[in-house]
């Protein structure tokens, strides 16, 4: 059997949230709603850890670590040399400081790749 052009580009795409909790429901005997409960419940627990009084960094046991850094507030800055254009200078502006989430693959997840 041949593979059509829409037979590969079909393979290659990323998993709906709905195959996703399909899948795994299907390998480990829950329930879909139950699948669908543990991803609620893990959200909840990266919320509260990635929110202010929170620790600011949770860790997805074997895969991932995710956290919260501070980026500091940049001040505006005049006449800075302008990168597309040699010789012609630019105003960057101000940013205030915010606060950004980094995720930080660990060993076994980058073994998978």
């Amino acid at each position: 059997m041949t593979m059509t052009k829409s037979n590969k580009m079909a393979e290659n795409k990323p998993r709906t949230k709905s195959a996703i909790y399909s899948d795994i429901a299907e390998s480990t005997s829950l329930t879909r709603k139950q699948v669908a409960g543990v991803f609620e419940a893990m959200a909840a627990l990266i919320k509260k850890d990635l929110a202010g009084r929170g620790p600011g960094i949770f860790t997805v046991p074997g895969l991932m670590k995710v956290k919260r850094v501070i980026k500091p507030a940049r001040p505006a800055r005049k006449g800075v040399p302008n990168p597309f254009k040699p010789g012609e200078l630019m105003d960057v502006p101000a940013k205030p400081a915010r606060k950004v989430v980094k995720v930080q693959p660990l060993k076994a997840l980058k073994e998978m790749v």
